[in-house]
């Protein structure tokens, strides 16, 4: 299957390249005067990035080459798979990427525990989890799932799904016995009868529902995070030019992917190996990308919501204060604003 593909310097940037030329502005915050992009350069050869099927978005920037196009030939972009927040978020950590994907859930609680990151673009407003069962089990409730084996990744989205969820039906975490298994793992789980049920994600769980005949016994749209896309401390700090470059070829990519939601599921399709259909499900269904990539209050309201069940969960080691001062630290706007500005 074959996708015919653009690429177009998105706006931003020319806007972005003209300004510099103008005013001679510095690469990054502390890059040297001589280091900046109005000279032809960048105040770092190479950025590393990643991509994952649960962000869309990358999938239409790397696809594309949008950031490739912006940058030019002085900068080598490196791209980096991410199987589920938690792996995204060993990648930041060890700075193996600059940029990263993952949800606002497990953003919160990496920067809770010390992760040196901040939310600098909104990639989505997804319903991409689920409590899921096999196509012949006897749970059809959140009530059933007392005493059994339930599979999840914590530190991710779904793991935090289902400790809302388990409080919606009566339950909590001692009530069941947690696998923790990455994402694809945890299908394959459910599937091979080693669990009784798995916090999906999609799209793997929109996978499992049309190949497996497994069923959605619990959603709740509100129980899910945004799709943050977070940047490393130093990036921001010392690579302020490149990061407003990952951030306009991401909002070139959501105009088109909002024009073009077809190919974005046909994109979606070959990346995750599922069928066209179900990756049409996943993108016109249950993922909102017509949503402001500035991070702001809508984010923090929906942090603050699962802040609570963070804490609760026992994995964020300073506790409450913790969290409460990740809370105040995690926006970074200013890449997001001047790219949304400049469309």
């Amino acid at each position: 299957m074959s996708i015919i593909t653009r690429r177009v310097i998105p706006a931003t940037a020319i806007a972005g390249m003209m300004m510099l030329v103008a005013t001679g502005c510095v690469a990054g915050e502390n890059a040297s005067g001589d280091n900046g992009a109005a000279s032809g350069e960048w105040s770092a050869s190479t950025v590393t990035l990643d991509w994952a099927t649960y962000n869309p978005l990358s999938l239409v920037v790397k696809d594309q080459g949008l950031l490739e196009d912006i940058l030019g030939d002085d900068v080598t972009v490196e791209w980096v798979q991410s199987a589920g927040s938690n792996k995204a978020n060993e990648l930041l950590r060890s700075g193996s990427v600059d940029v990263g994907s993952t949800a606002g859930s497990a953003a919160l609680l990496a920067k809770a525990n010390g992760s040196p990151i901040k939310v600098i673009d909104i990639y989505s407003q997804p319903e991409w989890s689920a409590i899921v069962v096999g196509a012949d089990s006897d749970i059809d409730s959140l009530e059933d799932l007392a005493g059994t084996s339930v599979a999840a990744t914590k530190g991710t989205d779904p793991y935090f799904f289902l400790l809302q969820a388990l409080e919606e039906g009566g339950l909590t975490v001692d009530d069941i016995e947690v696998q923790n298994l990455q994402h694809a793992d945890g299908r394959a789980a459910l599937e091979g009868g080693s669990v009784q049920a798995w916090a999906g994600l999609d799209p793997i769980m929109g996978a499992a529902e049309v190949e497996s005949g497994a069923e959605l016994i619990f959603r709740n749209v509100d129980f899910n995070t945004y799709g943050f896309l977070n940047a490393t401390e130093d990036f921001i700090e010392n690579h302020a030019d490149l990061a407003q470059a990952v951030v306009d070829a991401y909002e070139q990519a959501r105009v088109w992917a909002l024009e073009n939601p077809d190919e974005t599921a046909q994109l979606l399709a070959q990346a995750a190996g599922i069928d066209i259909a179900v990756a049409t499900t996943v993108i016109q269904e249950r993922s909102n990308l017509d949503v402001s990539g500035v991070p702001g209050e809508a984010q923090i309201t929906v942090l603050e919501k699962i802040a609570p069940v963070i804490v609760e969960s026992g994995d964020v080691q300073g506790g409450q204060d913790a969290v409460d001062t990740a809370l105040e630290e995690i926006i970074f706007a200013d890449f997001a604003e001047k790219a949304v500005a400049a469309e």
